[in-house]
């Protein structure tokens, strides 16, 4: 009963380490401070609320809904593409409403992926983007999460020594964990190298409206004339209406590979809740003041967390975008790896983090720091922070060292 095929290729789940010691810590009465999981806080904007209320209990509204979404609401997301982005949209055979942009990441990959087939994915990144296509099936090969023109000779290589070729290359942008955040002169190269090697771009865009330069938004890679041909990308109102539960997202882009994801999807779900939907489209399409007021909070939880945590000793790099900091762990502390890191600033100083090796190996010298407690919450964290660090030399000198988590 252990020997399921897709479960042996999973590997540990490292959250849950530091979910369980969290879980434990506050049955004992700790105040943590969680600034692990990126779960929104902010509520859903009212208007988007109200129209949830008033839908629920309307008559047929109970009933099975569309797998694809509504048609209200896929013209709404059409209607955003256009107004965001300038890109256009057919919103009967280029939008697909999925349960969350996450469901919709592994559906497109269960629709795409042989047995064997070769798929490109950044290496530190969001794990979706590459256990979802381990429990298809497929094998992943690691390649730079930076947009920089540095990248391309990495993913020639990659292309160049991966049998068979690389069917699909992923990327994320405002990413997640790194908060790296792409030009759309680097979305031109990108999509001229997936043409080049006949690659499936699937692009997730899932933080969008969370940054912090009004005068430079992140663009769309489908701004890029021709990126039609290949390309998915995938958004969600997760972040941008604090809908997180509430599991919205949107795969829009190329025809054929969304009517394979719609194939795939009609086997497993009859698409979200009606009145979810319908408030959905509510939040597309009605004033944008709450996004606004998002990134204006968002904005002041990380000159929060940069400053109180510089004056803490952990100098913190800016983030331009997401709603993460991707932080080095301090020197002293590196050799204990992400996850061992995690677990003991979580038991002297009641500070959740994500540990950095659960998006990749390459991201075991860092924590990932999310914005989802308020600036004094931060600011206390920050001295938490600075008591354990104060107080390290007497209290670990005699802690055996740590193995690295593997």
């Amino acid at each position: 009963m252990t020997d399921f095929h897709r479960i042996k290729r999973l590997p540990p789940y490292v959250f849950e380490q530091v979910n369980r010691i969290k879980a434990a810590a506050r049955a004992r009465g700790a105040d943590i401070i969680d600034l692990g999981m990126g779960n929104p806080d902010l509520d859903a904007p009212r208007h988007v609320i109200e129209k949830l209320v008033e839908t629920a209990g309307k008559p047929r509204t109970d009933r099975y809904s569309a797998s694809k979404g509504i048609a209200g609401l896929r013209r709404a997301q059409a209607g955003y593409y256009q107004r965001r982005f300038g890109v256009s949209l057919n919103p009967e055979t280029q939008v697909v409403a999925t349960l969350g942009s996450k469901e919709g990441f592994a559906n497109m990959a269960q629709a795409i992926t042989a047995p064997g087939d070769v798929v490109l994915v950044p290496n530190p990144s969001y794990p979706i983007h590459a256990f979802g296509f381990l429990m298809a099936g497929g094998v992943i090969r690691s390649v730079p999460a930076e947009p920089t023109p540095a990248m391309f000779p990495a993913l020639e290589k990659a292309v160049v020594h991966s049998i068979p070729k690389p069917v699909a290359l992923v990327v994320c942008y405002p990413s997640n964990p790194t908060a790296y955040v792409a030009s759309l002169d680097f979305y031109r190269d990108l999509v001229a190298f997936a043409k080049k090697h006949e690659l499936i771009l699937l692009s997730d865009l899932a933080y969008a409206e969370v940054y912090f330069d009004d005068k430079n938004p992140p663009p769309s890679v489908l701004q890029v004339p021709g990126a039609m041909d290949c390309t998915v990308e995938f958004t969600s109102l997760s972040k941008t209406f604090s809908m997180a539960g509430w599991r919205m997202g949107f795969a829009v882009g190329n025809e054929r590979l969304l009517a394979a994801l719609t194939r795939v999807k009609s086997y497993l779900d009859y698409g979200a809740f009606t009145p979810i939907q319908v408030a959905a489209t509510a939040a597309l399409n009605g004033p944008d003041d709450c996004i606004k007021e998002m990134r204006a909070t968002y904005k002041k939880r990380r000159d929060a967390l940069i400053e109180s945590f510089g004056k803490a000793g952990w100098k913190l790099p800016t983030p331009e975008a997401s709603m993460f900091a991707w932080v080095p762990i301090p020197e002293k502390f590196r050799e204990l790896g992400s996850l061992e890191f995690s677990k003991l600033l979580l038991e002297k100083s009641d500070v959740a983090v994500a540990p950095g090796i659960g998006f990749g190996e390459h991201g075991d010298e860092y924590v990932r720091i999310a914005l989802v407690e308020n600036e004094q919450r931060i600011r206390q964290a920050a001295r938490n922070v600075r008591r354990f660090f104060d107080n390290a030399d007497r209290t670990l000198h005699n802690v055996v060292p740590m193995q690295k988590a593997v």
